[in-house]
């Protein structure tokens, strides 16, 4: 996948979400050696330097983390990208974690998140990053920050699975060139008791894990796989297959018991 500034960024990355800081580091070795090109991490997950302490270098792998969802203000912005770069002696993608603090979803923080992509701003033109972005983030919040600042996030993660497409901004990123990264890409494993993906992954002869993945990445996505097991890690890197359009078409019709659940917690 390329990004607007011409970056190019894996199209499958590796989750590190509820990885826990003594699990990471084997965990991201294990995926690493699979072949996964690509590490998610965030500084509120709490394992962004054992993300990175069993490689020797990280020059061929795609570093992103993300400021924490609380913290709103331009000096706090610059202050913890300084804190996670420390830890991870690179960043490729910086993401505004979410448009309000965990504790207070729904709440304004616009003139916030305004100053803090101002930050993400003068950290992209000091050429201290490669690109930035946000996370869980409406078309209208986005729109604000492009007026204000004239600059386009460059990617936007977003809870994106079989039946939970957020089509309203899955369909805004796609038509402003914004790569669209896909987190809990299996509904947090209740796909895989789907009827419709079971009988799909029989069609494919495959594991219900991997079309869920495939699908990402047919409709044009970044899937963020996690896993602590290692057959796992490497299974879900096996996709290198196309789901047939009316596939997908009857997939993007779907919507499964898993899709009722707030979509940006």
């Amino acid at each position: 996948m390329k990004l607007y500034n011409g970056l190019m960024m894996p199209e499958i990355g590796f989750g590190t979400w509820q990885i826990d800081p003594k699990d990471a580091s084997l965990a991201c070795k294990m995926a690493y050696e699979a072949g996964y090109k690509m590490i998610d991490t965030a500084e509120s997950y709490g394992n962004e330097k054992e993300c990175i302490s069993s490689f020797k270098s990280t020059e061929d792998i795609f570093i992103v983390t993300k400021l924490p969802a609380q913290y709103k203000t331009y000096d706090e912005a610059i202050s913890h990208f300084n804190e996670s770069l420390k830890k991870l002696g690179r960043i490729d993608l910086y993401l505004i974690h979410a448009p309000w603090p965990w504790d207070q979803q729904g709440k304004d923080c616009m003139e916030g998140n305004i100053e803090v992509w101002k930050a993400f701003c003068d950290l992209y033109k000091a050429g201290k990053v490669g690109a930035i972005g946000v996370s869980n983030f409406h078309p209208d919040e986005i729109e604000k920050l492009y007026k204000a600042t004239g600059v386009m996030p460059m990617a936007n993660q977003i809870r994106y699975f079989i039946g939970n497409r957020q089509i309203d901004t899955y369909n805004y990123c796609i038509k402003n060139n914004i790569v669209i990264m896909a987190y809990s890409p299996l509904a947090t494993s209740e796909l895989l008791q789907s009827d419709e993906v079971k009988k799909m992954a029989k069609k494919y002869g495959k594991t219900e894990a991997q079309i869920c993945i495939r699908y990402c990445i047919d409709t044009n996505t970044v899937p963020l796989v996690k896993s602590t097991k290692e057959e796992r890690i490497k299974a879900n890197l096996d996709v290198d297959f196309k789901l047939e359009e009316k596939d997908i078409e009857y997939l993007n019709s779907l919507t499964p018991q898993a899709s009722t659940r707030p979509f940006r917690s």
